[in-house]
């Protein structure tokens, strides 16, 4: 191998190096010259994003503004309307204080003058019945001299006459009421008489100690009795008297030997068969009721008999025990009023039975 060739080969090598070189070189510079065209393009494009968004968002806060104006100009129209309603209101308001202010001033003025009125037509009133006091004591002056009389010698003569008058009159009534008298006295002999004889000729009879309510209908007698009992029991407890519900077509017995308690119970279930409304608690309230009339008719009946017998100031319970014999009876009489012919415990007893 010749010396040279090595030293051509360096060369070669060199050279080859440096065309790679140049062409790398080259290669870069070409890559740079594209990256800078991107770069200058997205730097174009992000400015165009950038216009387009600064576009929009001017658009957004244009629109905004004109929203913000739009509620604004709303708002002010409902404040303005508000306002007006209000002050529209005060100023009703107002109007109507001042009327009942100017109605005030002219019900003051009028009673006013009503007083004033009021206060003369007084001093009138008494300026008259002082004319009329002066005028009363010359007519009785002027009376005086004309009859002859004083005042006590005229008082005096007109009561005499006023005696021998009532005296006249007296007598008068007592002929007629003599006359009546007699002319009613075969009348009242005859009843007497009748009397007597019914009284003598009665059989002897045992006092009553049952009555009878009569009923709407049989399913009353169910409502009367309740459930499980507890409304007859509740009548029973509240009275003192006996229900006996039988085969007895639409009506109820009381038994009891008391009249005063059989009248009580026998008023007090008149009152919730016709009211229907039948438990415990209306049974104790209409039984007080029921022993309130008997009780006040008891006085009432005391009241009659004591006025019949001109006894006066007898003390109540003996004017309530005399009325209470209005509900017994004796031999078929009844003890407070014996001429009656009915006694009073059949009276109010809708079964007549003896």
């Amino acid at each position: 191998m010749p010396d040279w060739f090595p030293w051509v080969l360096v060369v070669v090598v060199v050279l080859v190096a440096a065309a790679g070189a140049g062409l790398a070189i080259r290669s870069s510079q070409a890559a740079v010259a594209r990256d800078k065209e991107l770069a200058e393009q997205r730097v174009k494009t992000a400015e165009e994003k950038v216009q387009v968004a600064l576009r929009e968002v001017e658009a957004q806060r244009k629109e905004i503004v004109l929203q913000a104006k739009d509620q604004s100009h709303q708002i002010r129209s409902e404040v303005d309307a508000e306002y007006r309603e209000r002050r529209a209101e005060v100023q009703r308001q107002e109007r109507r204080i001042q009327q009942k202010e100017e109605n005030l001033d002219r019900k003051l003025e009028a009673t006013e003058k009503r007083e004033k009125t009021l206060q003369t037509k007084e001093r009138q009133l008494e300026e008259l019945e002082q004319q009329l006091g002066n005028m009363r004591a010359e007519q009785l002056k002027e009376l005086e001299r004309v009859a002859g009389l004083t005042a006590e010698q005229a008082k005096a003569l007109l009561l005499q006459e006023i005696e021998e008058e009532v005296r006249i009159d007296a007598n008068r009534r007592y002929r007629d009421i003599e006359a009546e008298i007699k002319e009613d006295a075969d009348t009242r002999i005859r009843k007497v008489l009748s009397i007597a004889a019914s009284r003598a000729a009665s059989e002897y009879v045992p006092e009553i100690t049952v009555s009878i309510v009569p009923l709407p209908n049989d399913e009353m007698k169910g409502r009367i009795i309740g459930r499980e009992g507890r409304n007859i029991r509740a009548i029973e407890q509240a009275t003192g008297v006996d229900l006996i519900i039988d085969e007895t077509p639409e009506a109820i017995t009381l038994s009891a030997f008391d009249p005063v308690r059989r009248e009580v119970a026998r008023r007090a279930l008149g009152k919730l068969i016709a009211d229907g409304r039948i438990h415990p608690a209306r049974v104790e309230e209409v039984v007080a009721k029921a022993q309130a009339e008997v009780d006040n008719h008891m006085r009432e009946e005391g009241e009659k008999a004591a006025f019949a017998a001109n006894v006066q100031g007898l003390h109540p319970d003996l004017i309530k025990l005399l009325g209470r014999l209005s509900f017994r009876t004796s031999y078929g009489q009844n003890q407070l009023h014996p001429g009656g012919g009915v006694p009073h415990s059949r009276r109010y007893r809708s079964g007549n039975r003896s």
